[in-house]
């Protein structure tokens, strides 16, 4: 019988027990499941870097995979805890907009996940993670039906993060997503909505630097000059040639940038 497959994006690192609690929820109550480990050092709270994270990976998981995301700033509070549908996958985590990018490329279904039979008998209020996500993910994984997880809901909280705002003629102004453990900076600005970007002049705003240079490699960079690349992930990232461009900068996750294109 083939292993059911969990995925566990958190904030949590891996210095505490957080991670460990769980997996071992999820292996008590579906113990032939395979749990995957996307990242567990999300920046604290930065929802934002992990709706990134798992756009960047669930396409490459099968389907019926089990992905869960605990980047939860609000927890205790009452945002409610979701299930999402998409792609022939599952997301569980908190409605903080976490899952905004999948949604933003998937047909999906979103419910508010109420069936208190699926939690762990006694709740915190501090770790969710441990008795709502884990455990209905597990359960997920057994064979219950997402219709038995809650209703449907339209009122989910999406965030268009990933798309930067038009400020003038030839003016963007976006955001870092993410920072990679090279010191990269993946920004929101891809070549499918900036085409010009690849052909024409331009000056993007990271700090309190300029940057006028796009390389096609990392080693086309001047040692200690920051310069635009197009990623991997299909963004563009402002990198720096076998260096930090993040701590060069000084700018982390979030950070605004402005981009004009000539």
């Amino acid at each position: 019988m083939t292993s059911p497959i969990l995925t566990l994006t958190t904030d949590f690192g891996l210095s505490d027990h957080f991670v460990g609690v769980m997996k071992g929820v999820i292996l008590g109550i579906c113990p032939r499941s395979l749990v995957v480990d996307i990242s567990h050092n999300v920046t604290p709270f930065e929802v934002t870097e992990a709706a990134f994270l798992l756009a960047q990976s669930y396409s490459y998981f099968p389907k019926k995979t089990v992905h869960v995301a605990v980047v939860d700033p609000g927890v205790g509070t009452a945002r409610r805890p979701i299930l999402v549908e998409a792609a022939g996958q599952y997301f569980i985590g908190p409605d903080n907009g976490v899952f905004s990018l999948v949604c933003g490329r998937e047909k999906h279904r979103v419910r508010e996940i109420t069936a208190v039979k699926y939690f762990r008998q006694h709740v915190s209020q501090t770790f969710h993670g441990r008795d709502i996500f884990a455990p209905v993910a597990a359960h997920l994984a057994n064979g219950i039906s997402a219709a038995a997880m809650g209703r449907r809901i339209d009122n989910y909280l999406r965030s268009n993060f990933d798309k930067p705002e038009r400020t003038g003629r030839r003016v963007w102004t976006g955001l870092v997503l993410k920072i990679d453990r090279f010191g990269n900076l993946t920004t929101n600005f891809q070549p499918a909505e900036l085409p010009d970007l690849l052909t024409h002049r331009f000056e993007m705003q990271v700090g309190i630097q300029r940057l006028h240079r796009l390389a096609s490699i990392y080693a086309e960079g001047t040692p200690g000059e920051p310069f635009l690349i197009l990623g991997s992930s299909g963004y563009f990232e402002v990198a720096l040639n076998q260096g930090s461009a993040a701590r060069t900068l000084g700018v982390g996750a979030g950070a605004p940038l402005e981009l004009t294109v000539y």
